[in-house]
């Protein structure tokens, strides 16, 4: 899956587009994630032992609406359809539109909401028939391949084949960098670029779809 240009390419401009909003949602929610449900597990765990109840309501809340999200993606690609990717990268375009509207309309608790429901949507852009496939949104996975394809790489085995995930990894952080700078200067606003970038995606997806195989 990751060893095709195009499919390295667009992982990553995914991964990117992922951190850019993470870094607005973590900033946003004081140390909450909207797309890195292992950091919010963590939180509601220590939330319960610490019986900061409220806490740990908020945490449970986002898990449960990035699972949702990841849910409903999943059906667009169990409906099949040789277009799958671009209707997933338009939808989520339109959550994090919708996002941007309610930051507008002073209803935070709800752009979050949309949020969230677009980081879970975006893990099935990826998604194998019938299984999960590559997450997007966190990167735990690809660090652990990086070591495990470079001890291949260092006793004998291909020389690049951890560079994939490798630059999933980077764009990730490069993306949360970028989504806090914007975040300092235009708060939650700043999820009108995510949009933007979302909908580009999908227009460059269904256009290379399109275009004649030679």
């Amino acid at each position: 899956m990751l060893y095709s240009t195009r499919n390295v390419a667009l992982a990553c401009a995914l991964s990117l587009l992922a951190g850019f909003v993470d870094g607005i949602g973590f900033l946003k929610l004081g140390g909450l994630f909207v797309s890195f449900m292992s950091g919010n597990s963590t939180r509601l765990g220590v939330s319960i032992a610490d019986a900061q109840w409220w806490q740990a309501a908020g945490a449970l809340g986002l898990i449960a609406l990035f699972v949702v999200g990841a849910a409903a993606g999943s059906f667009v690609v169990l409906g099949g359809g040789a277009e799958r990717q671009p209707w997933l990268l338009l939808i989520e375009a339109a959550l994090l539109a919708g996002a941007g509207l309610c930051h507008a309309y002073g209803l935070p608790d709800l752009a979050i909401a949309a949020i969230v429901l677009a980081m879970g949507l975006e893990n099935a852009v990826f998604q194998i028939d019938g299984g999960a496939g590559l997450g997007l949104t966190y990167v735990t996975g690809a660090l652990v391949k990086v070591g495990q394809l470079l001890a291949v790489s260092l006793t004998g085995g291909p020389r690049w084949s951890w560079a994939p995930n490798w630059f999933l990894w980077a764009a990730l952080v490069a993306g949360a960098a970028a989504g806090a700078l914007a975040y300092a200067r235009i708060n939650l606003a700043a999820i009108w670029f995510a949009a933007g970038a979302a909908l580009a995606l999908a227009a460059i997806v269904a256009a290379a779809m399109r275009r004649p195989r030679a």
